[in-house]
């Protein structure tokens, strides 16, 4: 049974950091890509970032986001983390990760179907 746990989201100001976890048990993050995601509400999910498998070792940030947010792998943990700095009010969303054994890049990583994916934790940047 594959599950995939989104963590550490919460409320912060504007310029505040938070770390985001996504924590996958049956299935080995390591061999996959991995996408961060954002929903907003009455706006279209977004994809925010993307790592590749550990083989092929590649990320991806969306504009939106650049130079404020990483992505990164702990593979003995089997986690993906997000870590967000300089939040903005128009990072306030609904954050999800996503993953399926059909992806090892991050090619279209935004757009294509995902067989898994996370209940989503809420992030609000706000003062």
């Amino acid at each position: 049974q594959v599950q995939l746990v989104e963590s550490g989201g919460g409320l912060v100001q504007p310029g505040g950091s938070l770390r985001l976890s996504c924590a996958a048990s049956g299935f080995t993050l390591d061999y996959y890509a991995i996408g961060w995601f954002r929903q907003a509400p009455g706006k279209e999910r977004e994809g925010v970032a993307c790592v590749s498998s550990s083989r092929l070792g590649s990320t991806y940030v969306g504009d939106s986001v650049k130079g404020r947010f990483t992505i990164s792998r702990d593979n003995a943990k089997n986690t993906v983390y997000l870590q967000m700095n300089s939040l903005k009010p128009e990072d306030t969303a609904v954050y999800y990760c996503g993953a399926d054994r059909r992806y090892s890049t991050c090619s279209g990583y935004g757009s294509r179907e995902y067989r898994y994916w996370g209940q989503g934790t809420q992030v609000t940047v706000s003062s």
